[in-house]
């Protein structure tokens, strides 16, 4: 039996009669009180402890649909099994089904057959989709991941910035925020994107008294992680006897060494990392799941979503970027309660490489400005593509989208939508057989679309612009037309060229020089914040105390006593690592200088600035690297052993 309506029964009933469970674990029932109540809601959850039940048994007893919003694939498929075995309607929309898998979700959604629905945030880019799911009747957003929406959290992203708009575009009576790490900053940022009242927002702790801490920074984290492997597996050594490990890495290839290293020593091990195909990440992903021995060596692309309770150990094989990071990697471990180890080996030698992310988001502050005014010399109407900003700006796609959305936030721009610049079909039934279906007006209507489509080899191109105009109907209308067709069986859509629309806005209220600069000090605000996250990790190594109260106070707790089980309760002293990994500068380089000036003169632009120069020496790609081939370059990277600032203080001085 599936479940599609309402239940009567009360939540304590629903949760022993359809999830197996005797009793709510510590915040849950308080948050599905709230929502159940039509309150939005904030649960601040320690990893596996729960959140997704906060919004699945309410699901059940709410009228309409509950769209899940989370950037995790893993944790979309997760739960989506997990309820279909529970006989709940539910399903995902995610880059791993084919089109005909997503036009059948997009039937049960017009049908009202599904209770729950999982999207990635990106999906709101979809004109088809946005036109859907505000003809549903919507009984709760839940945003997964709810740190992702601020700014000064460790895992920013402009996407999730929209999601308080479309919250009242939809008008949801609720939302629901969830997140296993926010500092007291960033929940409050969540608390007023949402207007979650303080007593809405529950949080039960991040402590969890079964994972023993330590902190080993190794010179040699080969032969140390070989050799603490091994210890694991000696039943009298704290924490365990072994079983299920992750090992987190910072760089793809690093991954793929250190698992072939451990397999070559005969541990089962496999890397993951976010190079890899869709179909070879699911493929270790269900090995380790079905195995009680596996280790997966993975960037932070493994992990997210992943419910495995029984994960004896995981291992920071460098350093971790944040401390947020740091609690949401160690919290996959022991979600069963039972002893679970978490060992850091990363050394001062990882940080010039994590630096190296940091300054390479950061966008070249001349380029700020330049980017204002060109959105400000556009139509009074107008679209743009993230691809062509990003490569004539030369800045990463998240710093485009960044700047668009703090555009629309101080009053320069309203989205008009995302849309697709190209549509193609294929016809499944001639034209003849399609139209006789309709009534007159439709018919015409239909016969005016199809009639502006241009015949390719198999498919045809239709200008969406020409037939809103030959229809004299609004874009969207002619869309939504197409749509029902492929519904129908009719003929199958194909679009591409992502665009995004905007109105400008009377700009008479700015002062515009202002803004750019202000502008361009928030990126640099972020860079500082990000190294100082950064800095904070080293603190934690050093910290001369508990390691589980530093983690605790800097997410807003203050715990009684010392844990017990962190390196310095167990041995009173530990390891320390330096903060930063060189300080003896950049050496003599004279005939490097010499070289780059030729390649400057080749490349004026994109080698413009000593940040851009310093991009292609440490290695870091850019839009505007990436388009001149010159991330190919035998300079590229040539001085990637040396810290982001030494190097750029080196090109400053030099060139």
């Amino acid at each position: 039996m599936t479940i599609l309506t309402s239940m009567k029964s009360s939540p304590e009933e629903t949760l022993q009669q359809i999830f197996g469970f005797d009793a709510f674990l510590p915040g849950q029932e308080a948050v599905i009180a709230a929502v159940l109540a039509g309150r939005s809601a904030l649960a601040i959850f320690p990893t596996g402890q729960g959140k997704s039940l906060c919004y699945q048994l309410p699901a059940l007893h709410l009228p309409g649909l509950t769209l899940v919003v989370s950037p995790l694939m893993a944790l979309m498929k997760d739960q989506v099994d997990f309820l279909i075995g529970k006989g709940i309607a539910a399903a995902r929309l995610d880059s791993s089904l084919d089109f005909s898998e997503v036009n059948a979700i997009y039937d049960r959604l017009h049908r009202n057959e599904l209770k729950l629905l999982y999207v990635a945030p990106e999906r709101f880019a979809n004109e088809r989709f946005v036109a859907l799911i505000a003809r549903l009747r919507l009984s709760l957003l839940v945003i997964d991941e709810a740190h992702c929406i601020s700014e000064w959290g460790h895992n920013f992203r402009p996407d999730y910035l929209k999601l308080a708009e479309l919250a009242k575009t939809f008008a949801v009576p609720a939302v629901l925020g969830l997140t296993a790490t926010a500092t007291p900053k960033v929940a409050a940022d969540i608390r007023q994107s949402f207007a979650v009242a303080d007593a809405d927002c529950i949080q039960t702790g991040f402590y969890r008294p079964n994972l023993t801490l330590l902190f080993e920074p190794a010179e040699d984290p080969d032969q140390a992680l070989v050799d603490r492997l091994r210890e694991l597996e000696e039943p009298d050594v704290v924490g365990g006897v072994g079983g299920p490990t992750i090992v987190y890495v910072t760089l793809q290839q690093t991954a793929m060494q250190v698992a072939a290293l451990l397999a070559k020593e005969g541990f089962p091990a496999k890397p993951y990392h976010a190079g890899m195909k869709d179909e070879q990440r699911q493929a270790v992903q269900d090995w380790f799941m079905a195995s009680d021995k596996a280790i997966v060596v993975a960037t932070i692309a493994f992990g997210m979503g992943i419910d495995k309770s029984n994960i004896r150990a995981v291992f920071h094989y460098n350093l971790p970027k944040s401390l947020e990071n740091y609690a949401q990697e160690i919290g996959r471990a022991g979600r069963d309660g039972l002893p679970s180890t978490c060992i850091m080996l990363g050394n001062g030698n990882d940080l010039h490489v994590l630096e190296n992310f940091v300054y390479g988001d950061t966008p070249e502050p001349g380029h700020v400005p330049e980017f204002v005014d060109h959105i400000l010399g556009q139509e009074a109407v107008f679209s743009c593509s993230i691809y062509e900003l990003s490569g004539l700006f030369d800045m990463r796609p998240l710093v485009v989208k960044t700047l668009l959305t703090y555009l629309e936030l101080e009053g320069l721009l309203a989205s008009t939508g995302p849309f697709y610049s190209s549509y193609s079909f294929k016809p499944l039934r001639p034209s003849a057989e399609i139209l006789p279906r309709f009534d007159a007006e439709r018919q015409e209507f239909l016969r005016k679309i199809l009639s502006c489509a241009v015949k390719q080899k198999i498919w045809f191109s239709i200008d969406l612009d020409e037939a809103a105009q030959r229809t004299g109907s609004p874009r969207k209308r002619v869309i939504t037309a197409l749509d029902y067709l492929e519904q129908q069986g009719d003929l199958v859509l194909k679009v591409s060229g992502a665009r995004l629309g905007f109105r400008k806005l009377a700009a008479d209220h700015l002062d515009i020089a202002v803004l750019k600069d202000g502008l361009v000090k928030r990126f640099a605000q972020r860079e500082r914040s990000d190294l100082d996250r950064l800095g904070l990790v080293v603190d934690l190594v050093n910290q001369a105390g508990c390691k589980t109260g530093f983690l605790l106070r800097y997410f807003g707790e203050e715990p009684a006593d010392a844990c017990g089980h962190c390196s310095f309760c167990l041995h009173g002293e530990n390891a320390q690592i330096s903060g930063r990994a060189s300080d003896a500068g950049v050496p003599e380089q004279k005939e490097l200088a010499e070289a780059l000036q030729q390649l400057r003169a080749e490349y004026p632009q994109v080698l413009a600035s000593p940040r851009q120069i310093t991009r292609l020496l440490c290695g870091l790609s850019s839009p505007g690297l990436t388009r001149n081939k010159l991330s190919k370059h035998e300079l590229f990277g040539k001085l990637d052993k040396y810290p982001f600032a030494e190097v750029m203080e080196w090109v400053g001085g030099t060139l």
